[in-house]
């Protein structure tokens, strides 16, 4: 694919999410900034929840992980119902029982000041070096092949990525996000469809005999009984849970979006359909690895 294609692509996606951000911040004061108003819709917190989930890293990292470690990564993905199981039945309830904007307040409330301090604090430093290194992977992609191009250097790149998330959240907050969110998700899936469809058109076959194939192969392995193997399923399965008790439950980008909704039945509805929905995408990644 051209660089130029690739730039209007992008261009065009740019364009799109400001036209949404726009919408979506329209009369957002501070309410609708750090909560959304409570007014976020369950199905679209939880469809939106899938793209924040995963991200551009997980188009890049999951299917290569195939090569390397077969299909045991779908064993952590079951172990995310369980994680988020937790997370719906008991940080949920606690969450909104103390009416909570951050969650991170209930440190204080349980602990004290400093304690509150500290978990912020760990949060924003990991927040940090998590996103930088998100960012990086997958600005480095459009660096190679779009910018270089054009020779735009990697630092004006960067800065330019930083500025445009800026511009479109400034306002609107986290009732933007979840609007933008949902639109990451729809490209996110389209595009991994896409790649599927291109690579059976390419291996002249329909999808039925990739599925068959895909399933005959060694490639395809779920479950590894030894336990001295690192993909021992059980390692796995509890893993997963912990993760998403951990990456989703306590953190606070992630938990915003869920504090959002119009109430803890929704907020509940949101998480439990975000964990099933993950499960046939994360082995839509895995069968195009």
């Amino acid at each position: 694919m051209k660089p130029g294609l690739i730039l209007t692509v992008f261009l065009s996606y740019t364009a799109l999410l400001f036209f949404v951000s726009w919408l979506s911040s329209r009369k957002a004061g501070n309410k609708a900034f750090f909560v959304g108003n409570k007014q976020s819709p369950w199905f679209v917190v939880a469809y939106g929840m899938v793209g924040a989930s995963l991200s551009g890293v997980t188009f890049i990292s999951v299917p290569g992980w195939v090569n390397d470690t077969q299909f045991s990564y779908m064993v952590i993905v079951f172990g995310y119902l369980v994680g988020y199981w937790v997370i719906a039945r008991v940080l949920l309830p606690m969450y909104y029982k103390l009416n909570l904007t951050s969650i991170y307040s209930y440190l204080q409330t349980r602990f004290g000041f400093w304690s509150y301090k500290t978990g912020a604090a760990y949060f924003i430093i990991s927040r940090i070096i998590g996103a930088s290194f998100r960012m990086f992977l997958v600005v480095n992609v459009l660096q190679i092949f779009v910018f270089d191009a054009f020779q735009v250097p990697f630092w004006a790149t960067i800065s330019l990525f930083i500025f445009l998330i800026w511009l479109y959240t400034f306002k609107g907050g986290i009732k933007t996000i979840v609007w933008t969110d949902t639109l990451q998700t729809t490209f996110m899936l389209l595009s991994v469809g896409l790649s599927v469809y291109l690579i059976i058109e390419a291996l002249d076959m329909d999808f039925t005999s990739m599925v068959s194939v895909v399933a005959e192969s060694d490639y395809s392995k779920m479950f590894f009984t030894d336990w001295h193997d690192k993909g021992f399923f059980l390692k796995q399965f509890f893993s997963g849970a912990f993760i998403a008790i951990v990456m989703t439950g306590l953190d606070q980008d992630m938990m915003q979006k869920n504090l959002s909704c119009r109430n803890l039945k929704d907020a509940k509805k949101n998480i439990l359909t975000l964990s099933w929905i993950l499960v046939p995408v994360n082995l839509l990644f895995l069968f195009l690895g």
